[in-house]
């Protein structure tokens, strides 16, 4: 230690003295006297540290800031220009304000997520959503688990433990976060028999199968991807009626699940767990948090007895959904009693069906707004015809046509550079701005973008950082 550095510490004032001053004094009393204190301790270890003299000022806004990044929540919303409706790292679907509502009212206060009011008994949760599933889809009985991969889970362990469940090849599947069908199988305690090959699986190949005295079989839904050309799958009613020929139940993993007949809207066509069910299925699958347009939930509906042994087994409790989840999906699924309004009540529907014109017509509105704010960047914006997509595994080859903010250097050396610069400087706004890179670009797909005049004031009002 140099003299220099023991006279600065010799400067520094006391953790008690700062604690004292009328500025941190002001953030003890908003935010607690323990991060203060904290930040107080760094900021002055700081500077010991640096050896660098230190006013009282500049101590003041060192502890501030440390107090304000702590106490700032690290999730916070922002604008998904990445062109995917249904981004899974940034939330999937966005709730609609009624089922944000009953969030509110369940959780200011206690509520009878599992209590029976009639009888004044414990009572069970799923009754909160199961006569809504019921009435969509026509099932029996419903549950409901905190995701489609729980549900997924729950379902196999439940009914084939230990023994052998019949799935294709071609529908061994893997999604985000390294979830492999074949591990989830393996965790659950059911022992994979796969049939056919990964284009073509024919009935023979199931019925074979059974000779081996397996516990289900399960069709899956290929959401993320799509096998063309020479292929061959049996029909879901073909599947049916041979497992209820060998009395063993058929269940089918619908993965993104929707609840309309999407064609009605103009979007490609998606399985619904009502056809399936209405094809023989026993038990379906699907999510509440994809195209459904709810919160993350997992949905098991179909037969009564099955559903019944599900709800029995002590892995449905890890599973559950708490009362905001409920609160959030019944809320979700009142809006489906009338299709009719969905687009306009239920974001993700909204966004899917954003007309190309609309959304043409808002870049062109912000492109000057956008131009301005990059004005010191060699950078050319302009506005340019993309391809959305809907995502988190939902009609994998189908894209949506839409529009882009188009930001693309001036010069080709060092473009990478600059446009992780500028994607930089969206995500330090006040509401981060996320895009994407393409074709030596940083695009902006505006078809989730709702609150223009929003990002408009926050792009006028937003100085260089």
């Amino acid at each position: 230690m140099t003299a220099g550095d023991a006279d600065n510490r010799q400067r520094l004032p006391a953790v008690d003295r700062v604690l004292g001053w009328a500025t941190v004094a002001a953030l003890v009393e908003a935010h607690g006297r323990q991060p203060v204190l904290d930040a107080v301790r760094d900021e002055l270890a700081h500077w010991r540290a640096s050896g660098s003299p230190a006013d009282d000022t500049s101590i003041v806004a060192g502890v501030e800031h440390r107090v304000v990044a702590t106490v700032a929540p690290s999730q916070v919303p922002v604008f998904n220009l990445t062109g995917t409706v249904l981004h899974t790292n940034l939330g999937r679907a966005p709730l609609p304000p009624e089922a944000i509502e009953a969030v509110v009212r369940v959780t200011t206060g206690a509520s009878n997520v599992e209590y029976d009011l009639e009888t004044g008994k414990r009572g069970d949760r799923d009754a909160h959503v199961e006569s809504w599933l019921q009435r969509l889809t026509g099932a029996e009985a419903a549950t409901v688990v905190n995701n489609n991969a729980a549900a997924v889970m729950l379902m196999l362990n439940t009914l084939a433990q230990r023994r052998q469940v019949v799935v294709s090849r071609g529908e061994l599947i893997e999604i985000g976060g390294a979830f492999r069908l074949p591990d989830i199988m393996a965790r659950a305690g059911c022992k994979l028999h796969e049939v056919g090959t990964t284009n073509r699986t024919h009935l023979q190949d199931y019925a074979e199968a059974m000779v081996s005295r397996p516990a289900m079989a399960l069709k899956v839904h290929t959401s993320n991807y799509r096998i063309e050309g020479f292929t061959a799958a049996p029909e879901e009613r073909e599947l049916a009626q041979l497992t209820r020929d060998h009395a063993i139940p058929f269940a089918v993993d619908l993965g993104a699940g929707t609840l309309v007949d999407l064609t009605r809207y103009g979007l490609p066509r998606e399985p619904t767990p009502m056809d399936a069910l209405a094809a023989g299925a026993d038990l379906v699958t699907f999510s509440g948090d994809k195209l459904l347009g709810g919160p993350q939930a997992g949905v098991i509906a179909g037969r009564a007895d099955l559903v019944a042994r599900i709800r029995r087994n002590p892995m449905k409790r890890a599973m559950r959904c708490d009362r905001m989840t409920l609160a959030a999906l019944e809320a979700v699924l009142r809006l489906y009693a009338d299709p009719d309004s969905l687009c306009d009540r239920v974001p993700t529907i909204r966004l899917l069906t954003r007309p190309e014109g609309f959304i043409r017509e808002m870049a062109g509105r912000l492109r000057p707004v956008l131009a301005t704010w990059l004005a010191e960047e060699p950078v050319r914006v302009d506005h340019v015809a993309v391809a959305s997509q809907i995502g988190s595994g939902s009609l994998p080859v189908d894209r949506l046509p839409s529009h882009a903010l188009r930001i693309r250097p001036a010069a080709r050396r060092g473009s990478g550079r600059l446009l992780g610069h500028i994607a930089a400087r969206l995500r330090r706004l006040h509401m981060p701005v996320i895009g994407r890179i393409a074709d030596g670009a940083l695009l902006l797909d505006l078809r989730c973008l709702e609150d223009e005049q929003a990002f408009r004031a926050q792009i006028q009002g937003n100085e260089l950082p």
